[in-house]
């Protein structure tokens, strides 16, 4: 069996699919390390899910005030790509994979300046910067859809978006949080690391939409991942609501299991989930989004059924009406029937198969 390393951070829409695909080389017999940023999101990720983790400096590829890279984050780029090449050297793994964004480039550099196999996962319609620079080189690129602006078709191939393929019963789950198993659950979770937007505008909706806990289609409850940051200033706002839960972070399989209806963001990595656990959603696509990538994911859900979209400047306008109509039984089922239609289970195991197939011959 053969080591592997898994390069990827910043966000968890890029370190989430690193996880799952860890899983399913880990369950295939090989041994897998992820690599990220020292002290970043991926870290603490990966402590939790028992993964080995190396980390480095990574520099972010932004644009100073002066249209000109910032000499210090230059400076930490190269300071990880150092780092990153005495590990890989050390290793020699059989392959390293990459799952975009800025911590992870430092990885993928250094396993192409050592001759390592490299493979890339990107989950957006559109490859991203740091993809961009190291496609050239890499052997392969699993994709999420089924074509990507500015990627060849012979180094193309659809393999789906990797989730962790987990659920737990409801009752359970409901159990588990400490849920009211008699009431819906409205799930609210703006990424990995919450949404300052929608954590400033639903709890204020929701108290509104359902007054005292109650709805039409019977009572209801909010479950709120508010990201840790922003933990301190929702809170205090829904303490009084004894239906309203707002929690820092939550277990992601828990929160999704016992989903009735999902208010989010419209990242690949979150409309996955979705699809994979068969929750219908409001979405809120990221306004900042690269080129408005999340709006075109949103509208793609939304045509098959699986979802509604309501943009960030109609939420206080427009949601309420939205939560009501998507919670009515009939529209509800119809929904998580959509959203199972488009389940990306076996994604992790079919990238899985095209690392395996890139990889040095000795990979088995």
């Amino acid at each position: 069996m053969s080591e592997f390393v898994l390069s990827t951070g910043g966000t968890g829409g890029h370190i989430y699919p690193a996880v799952a695909t860890a899983r399913e080389l880990l369950s295939r017999g090989h041994t897998v390390t992820l690599l990220g940023q020292g002290g970043g999101m991926e870290e603490r990720i990966a402590a939790e899910q028992g993964l080995p983790f190396f980390g480095v400096r990574a520099g972010k590829l932004a644009r100073s005030g002066q249209g000109r890279a910032d000499p210090r984050e230059l400076l930490r780029a190269g300071g990880g790509l150092i780092e990153a090449r005495r590990f890989l050297r050390r290793t020699r793994p059989a392959a390293v994979v990459g799952y975009g964004g800025f911590a992870s480039l430092p990885g993928v550099l250094a396993a192409q300046s050592l001759g390592l196999p490299t493979v890339l996962h990107e989950q957006n319609a559109r490859l991203g910067l740091t993809q961009r620079l190291a496609v050239r080189r890499a052997l392969a690129v699993g994709t999420a859809y089924p074509e990507v602006a500015g990627l060849g078709e012979r180094k193309a191939v659809l393999v789906g978006m990797p989730v962790r393929e987990a659920s737990v019963e409801r009752e359970d789950a409901l159990r588990q949080l400490g849920l009211d198993p008699q009431r819906l659950t409205v799930f609210i979770m703006g990424g990995s690391q919450g949404s300052l937007a929608l954590n400033n505008v639903l709890p204020e909706v929701l108290r509104a939409t359902f007054p005292g806990g109650a709805s039409a289609h019977g009572p209801v409850q909010v479950l709120h991942a508010t990201g840790p940051r922003w933990l301190t200033s929702v809170a205090p706002r829904v303490a009084d609501l004894p239906w309203y839960r707002a929690e820092g972070y939550l277990d992601s399989v828990l929160a999704w299991s016992v989903a009735d209806l999902a208010l989010t963001r419209a990242g690949t990595g979150t409309l996955a989930e979705a699809a994979y656990h068969g929750v219908p959603e409001i979405m809120v696509p990221l306004p900042e989004s690269a080129e408005n990538h999340q709006l075109f994911n949103a509208r793609a859900v939304e045509a098959a059924g699986a979802g509604q979209v309501v943009e960030q400047a109609a939420v206080s306008a427009q949601m309420g009406a939205a939560v009501l109509e998507c919670l009515m039984p009939p529209r509800r089922r119809t929904m998580q029937a959509a959203a199972l239609a488009r389940s990306p289970e076996g994604a992790a195991g079919r990238l899985a198969d095209l690392v395996l197939q890139r990889a040095r011959p000795e990979a088995t």
